[in-house]
């Protein structure tokens, strides 16, 4: 009797049961059979309404994936680039791979009207991809910052929210440690004031100051290093995007993308 007593209070005491939140869905995985793969990508009614695009099932949107950049992470590789139409940026692209090439995934959300197009990665684990809005113009660039080779990644400003003139693209960025990094905006012609601005950081790319700005090109003291061993080629006869690794005097390719993604259309 003392047990079910206990049993009961314990009943109408307890709180209710909680529903477990939703699970993420699945991020996909692309696997490496040797031809180029297809990154998947749905576009959705308010893309198309973003974008101003027309594309009705009739004469559907074709879109396109472009590569820019590629850097290895330690053990894993990782590209970066855009999805777009014939006229518009649709949004950022960032791929990983853990298998040397054999299977890829987005480790990233995909940012609306931007590209990314430089990867530069200090050791295994920290590391940063550079990035601007591209449609309607280019404007509000920023940098993806991971500290953990890539697994999780913060998206940082490099202008302040009160400037009024936010338009402008990283024209190279540059870390030499952790808590020293460089890099140059290019307002583009026609820009109020200077054209070139140079911005520094003191936490890895979590804050920018700007310290100088020119009317002529401005060149970072310690420029960023090109890799040699890793490079992104465009391929015409397969259109596609090839990931390569030098091994001595050869170039090996470890996984192709095609350039061609499908269309956007009313009603996806």
């Amino acid at each position: 009797m003392f047990g079910l007593a206990v049993s009961g209070a314990w009943a109408q005491d307890a709180p209710p049961p909680v529903n477990p939140a939703p699970p993420k869905p699945a991020i996909p995985v692309l696997e490496n059979t040797g031809k180029p793969m297809v990154l998947p990508f749905q576009c959705t009614a308010e893309d198309i309404q973003w974008a101003g695009l027309s594309c009705t099932e009739e004469e559907p949107c074709p879109l396109y994936l472009e590569l820019t950049a590629v850097e290895p992470a330690g053990d894993r590789i990782l590209a970066a680039g855009n999805i777009h139409s014939t006229a518009v940026t649709i949004a950022s692209v960032l791929l990983a791979s853990d298998d040397a090439g054999r299977t890829w995934r987005e480790v990233h959300e995909h940012i609306r009207g931007s590209g990314l197009d430089r990867l530069q990665f200090l050791d295994a684990q920290i590391g940063w991809a550079s990035g601007q809005i591209l449609f309607p113009l280019q404007q509000d660039p920023f940098l993806l910052v991971t500290s953990d080779g890539g697994q999780t990644w913060r998206q940082r400003p490099i202008f302040s929210e009160s400037r009024e003139n936010r338009f402008g693209s990283i024209q190279q960025f540059s870390f030499t440690a952790k808590d020293s990094g460089n890099l140059i905006i290019d307002r583009g012609q026609g820009s109020d004031g200077d054209r070139y601005e140079l911005y520094e950081s003191p936490d890895a790319g979590e804050s920018w100051t700007i310290k100088e700005t020119s009317v002529k090109p401005l060149v970072l003291k310690r420029p960023p290093v090109p890799s040699t061993e890793w490079r992104v080629r465009a391929d015409g006869p397969t259109a596609s995007f090839h990931i390569e690794h030098r091994q001595g005097q050869r170039w090996t390719g470890v996984a192709g993308f095609s350039v061609k993604m499908g269309v956007c259309k009313v009603g996806q």
